[in-house]
């Protein structure tokens, strides 16, 4: 496995902490709303890259959490007169409704700030202890430039972010640099602290949802969008260097933007697409094709141009599979166990190339090359026919595609038989009318 490492900037070979153990932490939600369609993005991306690891025999610990504590929230149960935990669990099951529409597995666990507050708190107080973190009138923030290394994860030269902040009037910072570990607010949820009443900041809440989930300061893989890289990453490992002098994560991983129509989503311009809306007009086979249809990394454009192209790519994989599967049926033939192992190793090998998904489609086009030509021989290789069905399926199951296999019942062989005869005769109507029963069935 090979990944590109964005504090690196380079692809580098996968070194598991623990040999055979993948650590993954992945930044989840904010759960005030509906997540849009470009948050969907990494629980696609992640969700393959951990199929990945495990069609290679890794075992994979995927975390990621709920960011259930932020001022939207607040602001979202004032309005609405609810608690903030009204808010937050019903826009958790929201999204966990998306993720498993969008064939994703079950996470090993999924953290929440509110259930983090003991610890969140005695990070920060370790932070002031050791001089990187100082209070001001009941807020807490980070000296950014006691560590030495900022800037080296988004690769932004601290002076250069110096001359571009702004400096607020009256501001409470040292620097305008330093970020907030904590809050003192008046308004909503708030823990009481030796700083006063209020609420962590969001950049601390990842690094000690990481050192409590895993028991360590150190994990494989850290990952999530391309806008978290700064400030928010940055000021996670910022505060890692500062208490234990390590970079949170060997690797760190970003996937990139979604545009509608070719301009960049955004609330202000009126072109946001939420998840669910999405999925309520495609399949959700279809959204996980589109979104590995171009490298993780590249901006992912949405249109229907593209849905419509991806859903014809789609086709010519998944219609071959049921035909096949529909003769199997028909001379009463099981499909095996059996694959091309040489197929598949190119699949995995694409997919080893820092998630390389246009190339890994080009193996299961070949794949499905071969599988047609099995099938327009007079007398198939029922064996072949199996070998290049379960193959294709590992290949879709490795990308999160899910499929279900067709099983023909009496009446749907009588169905075919009938078929098969109306054309035989050239009764076209009786013939046009078996075929749009097999196919309202879905399988034809």
């Amino acid at each position: 496995m090979r990944l590109y490492n964005t504090r690196t900037l380079k692809i580098e070979e996968f070194k598991p902490l623990v040999e055979g153990e993948v650590s993954m932490y992945v930044c989840g939600p904010t759960v005030y709303n509906h997540i849009h369609i470009g948050n969907a993005r990494p629980i696609i991306v992640f969700d393959t890259l951990r199929r990945v690891f495990e069609a290679e025999g890794y075992k994979v610990k995927y975390v990621s959490n709920y960011t259930d504590v932020d001022d939207k929230i607040i602001n979202k149960a004032h309005e609405e007169h609810k608690h903030e935990a009204e808010i937050t669990e019903e826009y958790i099951q929201a999204y966990n409704d998306i993720r498993h529409k969008l064939n994703a597995h079950d996470l090993y666990r999924t953290p929440r700030v509110t259930e983090t507050m003991d610890e969140i708190i005695k990070f920060i107080d370790d932070l002031i202890e050791s001089g990187h973190a100082y209070e001001a009138d009941g807020d807490v923030f980070f000296r950014v430039n006691s560590v030495d290394t900022y800037g080296e994860i988004s690769h932004q030269n601290i002076d250069d972010l110096q001359v571009g902040a702004r400096i607020e009037e009256n501001d409470k910072k040292e620097s305008p640099l330093d970020f907030a570990l904590w809050k003192k607010t008046d308004m909503g949820i708030k823990w009481n602290t030796k700083w006063g009443e209020g609420r962590p900041g969001w950049h601390t809440e990842c690094v000690v949802m990481i050192n409590k989930e895993f028991g360590k300061d150190l994990i494989d893989i850290h990952g999530g969008g391309m806008d978290l890289k700064f400030p928010h990453h940055e000021n996670e490992v910022a505060q890692c260097r500062a208490l234990h002098n390590t970079t949170l994560a060997n690797y760190w991983l970003h996937n990139g933007m979604i545009n509608i129509d070719g301009v960049k989503m955004s609330k202000s311009l009126g072109n946001f697409t939420l998840a669910k809306d999405v999925i309520s007009h495609s399949s959700p086979e279809l959204v996980r094709w589109v979104m590995l249809s171009v490298h993780y990394r590249m901006e992912l454009n949405f249109s229907d141009e593209v849905f419509e192209t991806a859903q014809k790519e789609l086709d010519k994989v998944l219609n071959p599979l049921k035909q096949a599967m529909v003769k199997l049926e028909l001379l009463n033939e099981k499909i095996g166990t059996d694959y091309d192992q040489d197929f598949f190793r190119q699949f995995l090998d694409a997919m080893d190339d820092d998630l390389n998904t246009p190339n890994a489609y080009a193996v299961i086009f070949e794949t499905v090359k071969k599988l047609n030509q099995t099938l327009r021989v007079k007398e198939i290789d029922s064996v072949e026919v199996s070998k290049y069905i379960v193959t294709v399926e590992k290949m879709l199951d490795v990308l999160g595609i899910g499929y279900n296999r067709i099983t023909l019942t009496d009446d749907d062989r009588m169905i075919f038989n009938d078929w098969n005869s109306a054309k035989a005769e050239k009764d076209f109507e009786k013939a046009d009318k078996y075929r749009n029963i097999l196919i309202e069935r879905g399988i034809l």
